[in-house]
């Protein structure tokens, strides 16, 4: 079976014979992939009234377990948003009764966000309807290709996912 990527490295190979397009046949497909899951997301979170930002954040919290609460700062960690960022997301799933600020009582000056019953409802409803989305996605694949290209993905991504500071 033949996809746009083999059309695209075929034309380069044509054009371009004295360099070796090889990194296009898997990083290309990873991109064109990443934007078919993007769209996959953004319906998935559309169905639940979500921005994907607002899924981040309020699955972060539900990800900490009960009381699904964590400071600003871990919230930061987690999203990879700057912390003027974090404070106007915080702000707007306040205002639509998603999370609450409480004060932080191992720290006079600080603050946990917590997630509310209704933060906690469409946190687990789009989670549901995102996994269903993925599904669809991997469904050519079998159990164990999934495993294998997992194995091979975390190979590509975890020196990035471990850079210090």
């Amino acid at each position: 079976m033949e996809d746009e990527v083999d059309r695209l490295v075929a034309a380069w190979r044509r054009e371009r014979p004295d360099l070796d397009v090889e990194p296009l046949e898997v990083l290309s497909r990873v991109s064109r992939l990443a934007r078919h899951l993007d769209r996959a997301r953004r319906i998935a979170f559309s169905e639940h009234s979500l921005e994907p930002w607002e899924f981040d954040v309020l699955t972060s919290l539900r990800r900490a377990g009960d009381p699904y609460q964590l400071s600003p700062g871990q919230l930061l960690t987690q999203t990879l948003v700057t912390s003027g960022t974090m404070t106007n997301r915080i702000d707007r799933l306040t205002k639509k009764n998603l999370v609450e600020r409480l004060p932080d009582p191992s720290d006079r000056r600080g603050v946990l966000v917590r997630l509310t019953a209704e933060g906690r409802d469409k946190a687990d409803q789009s989670l549901a309807g995102l996994l269903a989305q993925e599904r669809a996605i991997l469904g050519e694949l079998s159990r164990n290709q999934r495993g294998e290209l997992a194995g091979l993905l975390r190979q590509l991504t975890a020196p990035f996912d471990n850079i210090p500071g």
